[in-house]
């Protein structure tokens, strides 16, 4: 297979490319502009030393330790002993795609050039992503600001050769990590670990991964709640273009229309023409309306994220001859985005769990309690719905804001701190359970249609119901359901059941 190539500029890397990325698949490396651009601010670097200016983390402490002035001798010193001290990650590795995300993130950011570092070791750093050599990164230890200061000194750990990474599902430690990639490690010189080791670059790839998740899930909630409304043999009328035109508001037309696109004449849709039903309830009614709200916070977090992809985000910065200390390291707007997704996803996973509801309590009488074919024999989906009420309300507790906490570190000097980290740890989880919510609906919707058979839903749900079914067999009696529901699951996550959403391409739907 002929790899792509994804030449890194520091100012095009996109979304999607993010979203893409595997090294199977593409080769980066460094643009001819962004060694130009590194080679300045090294120079400026050198320049500062030689003239024993007082610079933060050039020629300083760091943190509380900043009114300490180290010497010229000491400033290779400096930078091991901060990539060493600052290795101080718990918990589990994070998963090696979002290691991934990291490093391109990471290498990215500094070919932008205010980092003062030199592009033979933004090198090693891709000599290793290319060869999908991926650095242990423990999943805890960074408050987001200054920076993601231990996760990516563990990263850093691996480019002075005392690390420890994976290749292929083999652990390689020390000096073994860069021989696999062909490279020595790297000699460190002034500012050039504190480059490293300062940034948003995991709270970044946390917050990305779910919004990538979230995407999908947006997409399945409205393909599985157009087919719970044909399921409970739901009024149209709140779709209608006109309600949603009036509100004026993009997301909720956006999904009204959606919605439109799946539902429409149908056999099952004519069966109850005549139903004398005034309104449905809200999880059916107000789908555009809520799902809209989600849509429309997805745009903005795509939009936040975008941008942070070709952001600077160390600390201090190198401009043509100055070097300026400032907070760019702070990752309160990924942790605020990282929060907004998940209030968003948590209510996209509450109003699943009411449609369930609504499909296993007779609210279409057509439909048995429970959707069992021997009522009070079996009890068909009544504990799933169970699961996914408890689904829904661990994700109560998990949208609690990490953003609004903050402890002070480092002797007080970084006294503010976004969390951002933990917001986009928790982000995942309860992407996961809405997975697990989203799912237990389909499979329920699934099953009320298979009750009313003859009647066909209109081509764009059997589709659906098709795909379900190509997943999990009918219930034709009682059986263990959690299997079905993992597989479901992981579809959701795969986003095999987003693509039966035409023409809705894009994150933040």
């Amino acid at each position: 297979m002929t790899k792509g190539q994804l030449i890194l500029d520091g100012r095009s890397l996109t979304l999607q490319q993010v979203a893409d990325f595997h090294p199977r698949k593409t080769a980066c490396s460094l643009a001819d502009a962004a060694r130009e651009r590194m080679a300045g601010s090294v120079a400026t670097v050198n320049e500062v030393l030689a003239s024993g200016k007082v610079c933060y983390g050039i020629n300083t402490g760091f943190g509380a330790f900043a009114n300490r002035k180290i010497s010229a001798e000491q400033t290779t010193a400096l930078q091991y002993n901060l990539v060493r001290s600052h290795c101080a990650g718990t918990g589990e590795p994070l998963p090696d795609h979002i290691v991934r995300r990291i490093m391109l993130l990471k290498a990215n950011s500094l070919a932008i050039g205010f980092s003062g570092i030199r592009d033979q070791v933004v090198d090693t750093l891709l000599a290793l992503l290319n060869a999908d050599i991926l650095p242990l990164i423990p999943a805890q230890g960074s408050v987001g600001a200054s920076g993601d200061l231990a996760p990516l000194a563990h990263m850093t750990l691996a480019l002075i050769g005392e690390g420890e990474a994976r290749q292929d599902g083999r652990l390689l430690e020390g000096p073994a990590v860069l021989a696999a990639a062909g490279c020595q490690p790297v000699t460190l010189q002034a500012k050039e670990g504190l480059a490293l080791v300062n940034g948003t670059q995991v709270s970044a790839a946390l917050a990305m991964e779910g919004l990538f998740r979230a995407d999908r899930l947006l997409k399945t909630s409205i393909v599985g709640g157009a087919l719970t409304v044909e399921a409970l043999a739901g009024s149209h009328c709140p779709f209608d273009e006109r309600i949603h035109a009036a509100r004026n508001l993009a997301g909720q037309q956006r999904v009204a229309s959606a919605i439109r696109s799946l539902l429409g004449d149908s056999e099952i849709s004519a069966s109850h023409a005549d139903c004398d039903r005034v309104q449905d309830p809200y999880s059916i009614r107000c789908i555009p309306q809520v799902m809209g709200a989600v849509a429309d916070t997805l745009k903005h977090a795509t939009r936040t994220l975008a941008d942070e992809c070709n952001s600077v985000s160390d600390n201090p910065l190198i401009f043509d001859d100055e070097v300026l200390s400032g907070g760019n390291f702070h990752a309160e707007p990924i942790g605020l985005v990282s929060d907004f997704m998940a209030i968003a996803l948590t209510e996209t996973g509450t109003i699943s769990e009411r449609r369930i509801d609504l499909l296993l309590r007779n609210v279409n009488p057509n439909l048995s309690m429970f959707l069992t074919s021997e009522p009070g024999l079996e009890s068909g989906f009544m504990i799933a719905h169970v699961t996914a009420a408890a689904l829904a309300s661990e994700n109560k507790t998990l949208a609690h804001p990490a953003s609004i906490d903050t402890i002070p570190t480092s002797a007080g000097q970084e006294d503010h701190v976004s969390m951002a980290p933990w917001a986009g740890r928790k982000l995942l989880c309860i992407t996961e359970n809405v997975a697990g919510i989203l799912a237990i609906e389909l499979l329920t919707a699934a099953a009320a249609l298979d009750q009313l058979r003859p009647l066909k839903s209109t081509a764009a749900l059997e589709k659906v119901h098709a795909l379900i079914r190509g997943l999990v067999p009918a219930l034709s009696a009682d059986r263990r359901l959690d299997r079905d529901i993992a597989t479901v699951s992981q579809a959701i996550l795969d986003g095999r059941i987003a693509e039966l959403l035409p023409g809705h391409d894009g994150f933040g739907f």
